[in-house]
């Protein structure tokens, strides 16, 4: 079985609900061309695809979509060394240990992260008065490689757009190579073959 996609590019919606010839992504980048101003000819292009990374996540419903197992993903510059990391919070089942046994829940309907049409989904205030939940998230910190990544450009000019778009794409792309096989293991729900 392929591995389920972490991140990919919603380029339809995006151009259909693009205006004056632009995708709605295009559009972005140039409302929002002030926050790329540190970036301008920066010979590391951390910064640039960051801040790419930022505005097409921003975007509601995102440029950059994710699995439903994705709670959250963010791509910026290391302050260590200047290198590309993300932080993305995954969705996952309770822990081995809680589940091989229901003897801690001494009876207590603890519940686990509900689902609406196969999308997990916080508690209602409601659910949270009338048993205990117990949601389990994952955080991966991880580096990304940056071989790929478009130079930053020299000022606010028609290069900006399809080097913001190419450095999303790369970042789409390594996100996918590094959780995709994760995201696969945890919608598969059986422990891994030692």
């Amino acid at each position: 079985m392929p591995d389920p996609r972490a991140f990919w590019l919603d380029e339809q919606f995006d151009r259909e609900r693009g205006t004056d010839g632009h995708g709605r992504y295009a559009a972005e980048v140039l409302g929002r061309i002030d926050e790329f101003a540190d970036t301008w000819g920066d010979i590391a292009p951390v910064t640039f695809a960051a801040t790419a990374w930022r505005v097409a996540s921003d975007l509601s419903p995102g440029f950059v979509r994710w699995h439903r197992r994705i709670v959250s993903a963010t791509c910026t510059r290391s302050p260590w060394d200047g290198s590309m990391v993300c932080a993305v919070t995954v969705i996952s089942r309770w822990p081995a240990e809680l589940t091989w046994t229901k003897q801690w829940q001494r009876d207590r309907g603890w519940r686990d992260w509900p689902q609406l049409f196969g999308q997990y989904t916080t508690p209602s205030e409601q659910d949270l008065t009338r048993s205990p939940h117990l949601r389990a998230m994952l955080q991966v910190e991880a580096p990304v490689p940056l071989d790929d990544l478009p130079p930053a450009p020299d000022g606010p000019d028609d290069a900006v757009v399809p080097a913001a778009r190419r450095a999303v794409t790369v970042l789409v792309r390594e996100l996918n190579e590094l959780l995709a096989p994760m995201i696969g293991q945890l919608d598969a729900g059986v422990p891994a073959d030692s």
